[in-house]
């Protein structure tokens, strides 16, 4: 009985984490302020393993206004 529930408590936290990543809840709300008030545009990237952060860093992509012009319709 004890098993049974500690696989649906295991599920339910699971589903919790897919639908953070789906809907682009990752970020802390600080770490997206920082973000926006540098006007990052770049890639994130976090290694997990066993539940801990191994590794994590970023790529800087700053974009050009030639191409946020095209980026407009």
């Amino acid at each position: 009985m004890q098993q049974l529930h500690d696989r649906e408590a295991a599920g339910a936290v699971f589903l919790e984490f897919r639908r953070k990543v789906q809907h682009a809840e990752v970020l802390s709300a600080s770490m997206e302020k920082l973000l926006l008030e540098i006007g990052f545009s770049g890639r994130l990237s976090v290694v997990v393993q066993n539940g801990r952060i191994l590794k994590s860093g970023y790529e800087e992509g700053y974009f050009t206004r030639r191409a946020d012009a095209r980026l407009l319709p």
